[in-house]
């Protein structure tokens, strides 16, 4: 049988709309993300400020997407999906306001935002579960996950710079009203999509759809194992994003430009790495997240030793790179090893991990930069990130290494062996699906 092609997902007209939706997101995402980072800043003047806007876009959306997905996959994901992006434009429409008015209301725009990251959680996980309902029969799911990761990267390395353009430009309020629009865009993209697959949800109330997808994880060891070891990754990953600047700034001597420049060197990296899976998309999951994983551990110890910025960027383009192959592949392994029926709810949980978790991994960083230096920061983030390899691959069976899209053992063989410890690690969050968990 031959291997399915990087462009065959793009033969789908369904999957065109998806993969068109997706980028258009991805940008309104680094859209909105700036300029309400911008918008607070300016207005309060302060770093606490700022912090109550990361709690309210990530922490408090991770607690509640699960539950917003369970509801939200019960309708026809024609209409459920643009309904959450028209719920987004929305937001960004009353935010656009709040940008203009005289008084400003910290509390309004947290609520707004928190609002809107529940949105965007739920909206990817629906996505996703769309998407490896219509190409996991064909074989096709991991080259149309290689094409995302593609969209996605660019989104990442192209939207920052826009964002800032646009902000620099037209000013916060006309920003986020560009945003909007983009929500609406991607509204109307999905809309008239027309009819998406969908995976029935059992019946019952919301609260016991939420609690059979918790069940379903616990009873699920490999897919357990997964979300359990993303969780904690998330921290080491996350840990080096606050005191980054301090480190180009103090630590390497360099400006603004030097900081930019070494931002840009992980997403260039991101953008090689995936076209790194678009090419090996067909090697075995295991190896891949285990070689990337190890990349990006040892960029960060690279980072920690780097004598100069040039230095530095190289370390960057390294981790970006293995983030590139990482995080795409760690979405495919949850997506194979999740039932259809559960997908939808399965990628709420990925999501949520994804957003709360470098939470603790900012604190950890800032505190260990405080009490030491910066340098220490990316020391213990590499360490960390090789240690958990060094743990866990011995535990690997090499069954699940192994496995690949034609070959391999089924879910069910893989589920007879509770020895078997996987350690997928989502990358550093730069390439996560969620840019607010990024540079």
């Amino acid at each position: 049988m031959r291997e399915p092609r990087l462009t065959d997902p793009l033969r789908k007209p369904l999957f065109r709309r998806l993969a068109a939706s997706y980028t258009v997101n991805e940008l309104g995402d680094w859209m909105g993300i700036m300029a309400l980072s911008i918008l607070v800043f300016d207005r309060t003047d302060s770093a606490l400020a700022t912090a109550a806007l990361f709690l309210g876009t990530r922490f408090l959306p991770a607690l509640f997407a699960p539950i917003l997905v369970a509801q939200a996959e019960r309708p026809p994901p024609r209409f459920a999906l643009p309904l959450i992006y028209c719920g987004e434009a929305a937001a960004f429409g009353v935010l656009a306001l709040l940008a203009g008015a005289e008084h400003f209301s910290l509390a309004a725009v947290v609520a707004l935002a928190a609002i809107d990251g529940a949105l965007a959680l739920a909206g990817r996980a629906l996505t996703r579960a769309v998407v490896a309902t219509a190409l996991e029969p064909t074989g096709e799911l991991r080259a149309g996950n290689a094409v995302l990761n593609v969209a996605f990267t660019g989104g990442a390395a192209v939207g920052p710079a826009l964002a800032g353009l646009l902000v620099a430009s037209f000013g916060v309020q006309s920003a986020l009203l560009l945003d909007a629009v983009s929500f609406y865009v991607v509204a109307w993209i999905l809309f008239t999509a027309g009819t998406m697959p969908q995976a029935e949800p059992e019946t019952g109330r919301m609260r016991d759809r939420v609690r059979a997808g918790l069940a379903y994880i616990r009873d699920e060891t490999l897919l357990r194992r997964i979300l359990t070891a993303q969780g904690l990754a998330f921290v080491f990953f996350a840990a080096v994003l606050p005191v980054e600047v301090v480190y180009a700034k103090e630590t390497l001597g360099t400006d603004d430009t030097g900081f930019g420049v070494l931002l840009a060197s992980w997403g260039v990296g991101m953008v090689f790495g995936s076209f790194i899976f678009a090419k090996v998309r067909e090697a075995s999951l295991g190896y891949q997240l285990l070689f990337s994983t190890l990349g990006i551990g040892i960029s960060y110890l690279g980072i920690a030793v780097a004598p100069t910025l040039a230095f530095a960027c190289a370390a960057s383009v390294l981790g970006g790179a293995g983030n590139g192959v990482q995080w795409v592949a760690a979405i495919s392994a949850v997506q194979e090893l999740t039932a259809e029926t559960m997908q939808a709810r399965v990628m709420s949980v990925l999501e949520s991990i994804g957003a709360a978790m470098p939470g603790i991994g900012f604190a950890l960083g800032g505190l260990i930069a405080a009490l030491v230096t910066p340098r220490t920061t990316f020391f213990v983030a590499g360490s960390g990130v090789i240690a958990i390899v060094a743990v866990m691959a011995p535990m690997l069976g090499a069954s699940w290494l192994e496995l690949d899209e034609s070959s391999g053992p089924t879910l069910d063989e893989l589920d007879d062996h509770d020895d078997v410890v996987v350690e997928l690690l989502p990358g550093r969050n730069p390439g996560s699906a969620n840019p607010e968990e990024g540079r």
